[in-house]
């Protein structure tokens, strides 16, 4: 399983926007920070603004904030919105055609435990847990 740009950026603005909490952060911003292209970012924007995982405010002063503190979003919460299903194997994901080797198939249990695995780190770290190993990594990232 390979989580493409979109997921990858959808998970830094996110995680910008919880950094950045006291403020409405306009989205060239987070894009001069991130490195991301400001029109890419407003296709993943519009998607976390729909599902309600941020909001917008308009005119001179607007731009973006999460709606709930950051101990409310979960990666995968974030990863399946922009994403969809994470699955390894496509006879694992929701909406999954009938396999005709189901019942028989032995490598389908080496995938659900992949699947399980990811979503056990994915469901139970969220944007604080993100926020609080930056801060960790910048404060240990210093030169004398």
């Amino acid at each position: 399983m390979t989580i493409s740009t979109k997921g990858r950026y959808g998970l830094r603005i996110m995680l910008d926007l919880a950094a950045h909490s006291e403020e409405t952060v306009k989205l060239k911003d987070i894009a001069a920070r991130q490195g991301i292209s400001e029109k890419y970012m407003e296709q993943i924007i519009a998607i976390l603004n729909k599902a309600g995982f941020v909001r917008s405010t308009r005119g001179a002063q607007g731009g973006y904030q999460l709606v709930r503190p950051a101990d409310k979003y979960t990666v995968g919460m974030i990863l399946r919105l922009t994403e969809g299903s994470l699955a390894p194997v496509e006879c694992l994901s929701e909406n999954a055609m009938p396999c005709e080797k189901n019942g028989g198939c032995a490598t389908v249990e080496i995938y659900r435990r992949i699947y399980d695995a990811i979503n056990q780190v994915i469901d139970t770290t969220t944007l604080q847990d993100l926020l609080d190993i930056q801060q960790e990594k910048s404060a240990n990232d210093y030169s004398i």
